[in-house]
């Protein structure tokens, strides 16, 4: 018999692993494509955002397993699970900050609501896990709206 936990928090536990695993490949994509008179910043700043994003997929995926789902693990699934932008091209290195930042606003309102869910279930495992990635995201979003500030040469 298949839990009510599972059946509501299922659904994010899975959009958030599939989530994870493009802004890894989406931060790669920038790490490698940037470029200009910000790019040791940025390249380091993308690197970490990939690192940040790929150190949540197994957490993502083992809350999953604990609660009797199945992680995703095929590119299909991630492809047709996750809610986030895939990068694509090569945009300028505003682009990439203005395309990461939505995808950022996009996960912290996604987990904030999977918390939700997640303590309304009483699965606290579930919640402490959203919560706290929650707070990465914050920081990251700040990060990049830092660096879209006006008048610190990236400004429009």
């Amino acid at each position: 018999m298949v839990s009510t936990t599972q059946t509501r928090i299922m659904p994010a536990l899975r959009r958030s692993q599939a989530n994870a695993l493009v802004m890894y490949l989406n931060s790669k994509r920038y790490h490698w494509f940037t470029y200009g008179p910000h790019f040791r910043d940025l390249h380091l700043f993308f690197d970490e955002m990939a690192a940040a994003a790929l150190a949540e997929v197994d957490p993502l995926a083992e809350r999953a397993r604990m609660l009797g789902g199945d992680p995703l693990s095929t590119p299909a699934e991630i492809a047709d699970t996750a809610s986030v932008r895939i990068a694509e091209g090569k945009p300028q290195p505003r682009e990439m900050l203005e395309e990461a930042l939505g995808n950022e606003r996009q996960i912290i309102g996604e987990m904030r609501d999977a918390a939700r869910v997640a303590e309304d279930e009483n699965d606290y495992g579930t919640n402490d896990v959203f919560s706290t990635l929650v707070q990465t995201h914050e920081k990251t979003a700040w990060f990049i709206e830092e660096f879209l500030r006006n008048g610190d040469g990236m400004g429009t």
